[in-house]
């Protein structure tokens, strides 16, 4: 698929998806021409990412994320373990902040 369906059917924009291939969170689509061509694992991967930034995931902390095994595809556990440090750390700064 195109670029401009990748970005509705994940609630992204084009202006991010460019973004995140060139900061390496999102790995660079196959191309057809001067089209690049997104596949659903992209999609999903960019609704991970929309999804972990409305938890208070900053961009560096996807990049970790997702470069501790480049190439392989995204590890729910892994997912799953980011977001619970990520709760404790909220929690620790909610008591603090209190």
């Amino acid at each position: 698929m195109y670029i401009g369906k990748a970005a509705r059917l994940s609630g992204t924009t084009i202006k991010s998806i460019r973004h995140y291939e060139e900061i390496g969170l999102l790995p660079a689509p196959q191309r057809r021409g001067a089209y690049r061509i997104y596949s659903e694992q992209s999609v999903e991967l960019l609704m991970f990412i929309k999804c972990a930034q409305q938890l208070g995931f900053k961009l560096r902390e996807l990049q970790e994320i997702l470069w501790e095994h480049p190439g392989d595809a995204l590890s729910w556990e892994r997912a799953q373990q980011a977001i619970a440090d990520k709760k404790h750390q909220l929690t620790e700064q909610i008591t603090a902040l209190q």
